[in-house]
C-alpha cells in the first residue's frame, strides 16, 4: 500500500534542504565567545583545530542540552497558546504580520517580504514591525504541533530580515526623529529597524524564540551562528545607543540583563548584564519621585515602568543574582503600585491621562499576582489580586501625591464609589499631555468625564494632525485663553486636605506668559464636586473653561449654563457653571479615545469669557452625581470675596436651597 505521508515528508525535507542553503556559517562568532565557559570544551578544541562546522555543531548539542540559565517567561512544560495568538502564527506563514492592534487585519508584506513596506504614515507601524510580534506565537505553534513550517518559515524569516536590514552608521539622535526630513534609502529605514527600543525588544523576544525553535532541524548549526553573530550585534547597538531618558531607557536597560543573563557564552555577557542593572538601579532613583509617581505622569508607562522593574527582578531571581538590586529598588516598586492602584478606579480601570491606553481588568489581575509573588507581605496588593477575596483595603480614602501632582478624592473604594481624580504636577516628559488641572470623575460604575486620550503617537501628515488635536489642552477638562495649548505646565500644589466634611484641593499653574490658573475643588459632604476657576493676569482675549462629556445623551441648557447626562441605570451627574453675567456656552468637537486608533464621538463644551482687563476672570461649577437623573436638585453659587484673592476664597453654593459655604485661608 503506498504511504501517503511520503510526499509530505519529501516536502517538509525539501524546506529544510532550501533553508541551509541560505544559511551561511559564521566563523566569528567563535571570537565572540569565551570558550573557556562551562560546557564549551568540546567547542573550543574543535574551533582550534579549524573545524568551525564541527564546532557549530557541537555548541548547538551544547544549547541543546543546557539546563543552567532559565528563562522567567517560559514554561515549556505548560505552554499554551490562544486562539489570537494561533492566527498571528498562522498569518505569519504567509507574510500577514500582526504588527499592531491599531491596525487590523493586519498587513500582507508580499511573498518576498517588503520589510520597508509603510502604507500609512505612522511611525508605530513602522517601528512595530521590526520588533516581531508573531515570532513567538510561531514558535509557540511549533512547540504545540510539532509542525515544522512554524520552523522553517520562522528560520527564512529571521535570515531574511538580517540580510534586507543592515545596521549601518547612524547618529543617535536620528532614530528618534518624528517626521522623516531628509533621511532617505537605508537610514530611513535604519530608523526604524535599528532604533534602540525595537533592538531591545527582540533582544528579549529572541530569548524565547530561541528556546521554542531550538530542537527543529530547520535551527540547524549553521543559523545558530548567524543567530548568534546577529544577537551579539543587538547588544553592542544598545551599549552604545542607549536612549537617553524614559522609559526607553528603561526598556532597553532591563532587555540588556536578559541577553547578559541568557546568553552568559559571550565574552561580554557580565559587562551587558551590569550595565542593565546599574542603569536601573539609578533609573530607579532618576524617573521615580518621591511620592512614587513615574515621572512621565502618564498612568500606562507608570505601569510599563512597574514590569519593567519586576521583569528584571524575576530575571535576578530564576537566576541567581536579586542580590545585585538593593532593598530600596523594591522598596520604589512597591510605591509605584500603591500609587497606581490609588489613582485606578474600582473596575481596576486607570485613567486616560497623557498618552494612556485603557486596561482591563483580566490584564491588571495577572498583573497584581505577579506583584504579589514579590511582595508577599503586602495586603493591599493580595486584595487586588484576588478580587477582594484575601487581603484589605487602604486604611485611607481620599490620598495626594504632591511631588508627581495627583490626587485623589473617594467616598469608598467599591464599585458605587464616587472617585475624582486630579492631574496638576510638574513639567514632564515626551508622553506627558499639556493638560494641567485636568480630572476623571467616576461614579457608581461609570467614567463621567473620561480624558481625551491620545489616538495616535507620530508619524506624518495625517497622522501627526491628529496626533496633536487630541494634545491640545481645549480637549482636556481644564482653562485655556484662546483655545491656546498651555506655555507652561508647572503646577503648584497651594492646599491639599484630604480630610473633614469638605475636602480641598487648591493648585495653581503659570499656564501663559502673562496669565496662570487657579483651580480649587471642594469635596463637599462626600456627595458633589465645586470647582473654582480663576483666570489671573494681564493678558486679554477670550478665557475658555472646559468640559468634556462621556459618550451619549447629554442634555444642555444655554440659559442656565447646565449639563445633564441622560444615561439608563444609577450613574448620572448634572454639571451647572456660574461665571460673569456674559459668560456663554458653546459646544465644541469632541472625541475620545482608550485604545491605539480607536476613537468615538462625544460632546465637548467651553464656557468662553471675553477678558478686556487686568481683571480675573472667575468660575464656579458645581458636579453633581445622581442615582437618579429625575431627582437633579436646583443649584446656584456664588462668589463672597468679590475679586481674587492670593491667601483666601470664599464661596457661596446652595443645593435645593440649602446653603454652604466653601472657604479656606493660605
Amino acid at each position: 500500500m503506498r504511504n501517503k505521508r511520503l510526499p509530505i515528508l519529501i516536502l517538509v525535507m525539501l524546506c529544510i534542504t532550501s533553508i541551509l542553503n541560505a544559511q551561511e556559517l559564521k566563523s566569528e562568532l567563535f571570537s565572540l565567545l569565551n570558550l573557556d565557559y562551562p560546557g564549551l570544551k568540546k567547542v573550543k578544541a574543535l574551533h582550534q583545530k579549524g573545524q568551525d562546522k564541527e564546532a557549530a555543531v557541537a555548541l548547538l548539542d551544547y544549547y541543546r542540552a543546557r539546563t543552567t540559565v532559565k528563562s522567567p517567561d517560559l514554561n515549556l512544560q505548560k505552554l499554551t497558546i490562544g486562539k489570537e495568538e494561533q492566527k498571528w502564527a498562522d498569518d505569519g506563514l504567509e507574510h500577514t504580520f500582526f504588527v499592531h492592534k491599531g491596525y487590523q487585519p493586519s498587513l500582507n508584506y508580499g511573498k518576498e517580504i517588503n520589510w520597508e513596506y509603510w502604507p500609512v504614515k505612522d511611525n508605530e507601524l513602522r517601528w512595530q514591525l521590526h520588533r516581531h510580534k508573531w515570532f513567538t506565537p510561531m514558535g509557540k505553534a511549533y512547540r504545540l504541533s510539532g509542525d515544522e513550517k512554524y520552523a522553517k518559515e520562522w528560520a527564512y524569516q529571521y535570515i531574511d530580515w538580517i540580510k534586507k536590514n543592515p545596521l549601518v552608521k547612524m547618529d543617535k539622535k536620528e532614530y528618534e526623529l518624528i517626521n522623516n526630513g531628509d533621511i532617505k534609502g537605508a537610514k530611513e529605514n535604519m530608523r526604524f529597524a535599528w532604533r534602540p527600543l525595537e533592538v531591545s525588544n527582540r533582544l528579549q523576544d529572541q530569548t524565547l524564540q530561541f528556546l521554542l525553535f531550538l530542537p527543529s532541524p530547520a535551527f540547524t548549526p549553521e543559523f545558530l551562528t548567524e543567530f548568534l553573530v546577529n544577537y551579539h550585534k543587538h547588544a553592542l547597538h544598545i551599549l552604545a545607543n542607549y536612549s537617553d531618558q524614559g522609559n526607553h531607557l528603561l526598556f532597553e536597560a532591563q532587555r540588556m540583563i536578559y541577553a547578559g543573563t541568557f546568553f552568559p557564552e559571550f565574552k561580554e555577557a557580565q559587562a551587558w548584564r551590569k550595565s542593565g542593572i546599574d542603569i536601573l538601579n539609578r533609573e530607579i532613583n532618576v524617573q521615580v519621585y518621591s511620592d512614587g509617581g513615574q515621572f512621565e505622569l502618564d498612568p500606562h508607562y507608570h505601569l510599563a515602568a512597574i514590569n519593567i522593574f519586576c521583569k528584571a527582578l524575576r530575571m535576578a531571581d530564576v537566576n541567581g543574582f536579586r542580590k545585585e538590586f538593593p532593598q530600596g529598588y523594591l522598596d520604589t516598586i512597591e510605591q509605584m503600585i500603591m500609587f497606581y492602584l490609588n489613582i485606578c478606579y474600582p473596575d481596576y480601570s486607570n485613567p486616560c491621562f497623557s498618552d494612556a491606553k485603557q486596561t482591563t481588568k483580566k490584564e491588571m489581575v495577572k498583573n497584581y499576582k505577579e506583584w504579589h509573588q514579590i511582595f508577599p507581605k503586602n495586603e493591599t496588593i493580595l486584595y487586588f489580586a484576588t478580587e477582594g477575596k484575601l487581603g484589605q483595603l487602604p486604611n485611607h480614602l481620599s490620598t495626594g501625591f504632591k511631588k508627581s501632582g495627583f490626587f485623589v478624592f473617594r467616598n469608598s473604594w467599591g464599585m458605587e464609589a464616587m472617585q475624582m481624580v486630579v492631574k496638576a504636577g510638574p513639567k514632564a516628559f515626551w508622553h506627558c499631555q499639556p493638560d494641567n488641572g485636568t480630572f476623571e470623575l467616576w461614579f457608581n460604575g461609570r467614567n463621567l468625564f473620561p480624558d481625551s486620550g491620545s489616538y495616535v503617537y507620530a508619524g506624518e501628515g495625517e497622522v501627526m494632525e491628529l496626533r496633536n488635536w487630541f494634545r491640545q489642552t481645549a480637549v482636556h477638562n481644564t482653562l485655556t485663553l484662546d483655545n491656546k495649548t498651555l506655555e507652561t505646565t508647572e503646577s503648584v500644589t497651594k492646599l491639599w486636605q484630604p480630610e473633614g466634611q469638605t475636602q480641598i484641593l487648591v493648585t495653581e499653574n503659570p499656564g501663559y506668559k502673562a496669565l496662570k490658573h487657579r483651580r480649587s475643588i471642594f469635596f463637599v459632604d462626600n456627595s458633589y464636586f465645586v470647582l473654582v476657576d480663576e483666570a489671573v493676569g494681564t493678558a486679554q482675549g477670550t478665557v475658555n473653561l472646559h468640559y468634556q462629556m462621556p459618550k451619549g445623551k447629554i442634555e444642555n441648557d444655554r440659559e442656565t449654563n447646565t449639563l445633564m447626562t441622560q444615561f439608563d441605570g444609577e450613574s448620572n451627574m448634572k454639571l451647572q457653571c456660574f461665571g460673569p453675567d456674559h459668560l456663554s456656552m458653546k459646544k465644541e468637537e469632541g472625541w475620545v479615545s482608550t485604545e491605539y486608533r480607536k476613537r468615538a464621538k462625544r460632546m465637548n463644551v467651553s464656557f468662553n469669557v471675553n477678558k478686556n482687563s487686568d481683571a480675573a476672570v472667575r468660575y464656579i461649577t458645581i458636579i453633581y452625581p445622581l442615582k437618579d437623573k429625575n431627582k437633579a436638585p436646583k443649584l446656584s453659587a456664588k462668589f463672597k470675596n468679590k475679586t481674587f484673592d492670593e491667601k483666601s476664597l470664599e464661596i457661596e453654593v446652595r443645593v435645593d436651597g440649602k446653603k454652604q459655604s466653601l472657604t479656606y485661608k493660605l
